[in-house]
């Protein structure tokens, strides 16, 4: 076997010239696909259902079917931004709480930093 494959460079160069399609055929046809838009055209279709049917993954449709995945979805899932006004507490007119000296800002909003601290090898073996 060569280093590009079984055909050798040479042999993938005439196989293109030829037309030959190289690779993983693809996992639906065009009339499946159409078939999966037109079914999920119907309500009581889900993605689950359609895949089985097609004898596919729920992945493969959504690759396929790339409405599926609108903007609208996409901007619902976003995170939502503070208003400029407001702190990271929630509140508008306190600032944001300040961490504990040697802790991260990560860490003290939620959590004390003692709570946190990793125990120290006596502790251990006491135990």
């Amino acid at each position: 076997m060569t280093a590009s494959g079984v055909l050798g460079r040479g042999g993938l160069d005439a196989a293109r010239a030829r037309g030959t399609r190289l690779g993983r055929p693809p996992a639906m046809t065009t009339e499946q696909i159409q078939h999966a838009r037109d079914l999920l055209g119907k309500p009581d279709n889900t993605v689950s259902s359609i895949a089985r049917l097609l004898g596919v993954s729920r992945a493969t449709i959504y690759k396929y079917v790339p409405e599926l995945s609108s903007p609208a979805l996409t901007a619902a899932a976003a995170p939502l931004e503070l208003p400029a006004a407001a702190h990271a507490s929630g509140t508008t007119g306190d600032p944001p709480p300040t961490p504990a000296p040697g802790c991260s800002p990560a860490y003290s909003v939620n959590f004390s930093c003692a709570a946190i601290a990793a125990p120290t090898m006596p502790a251990l073996l006491s135990s």
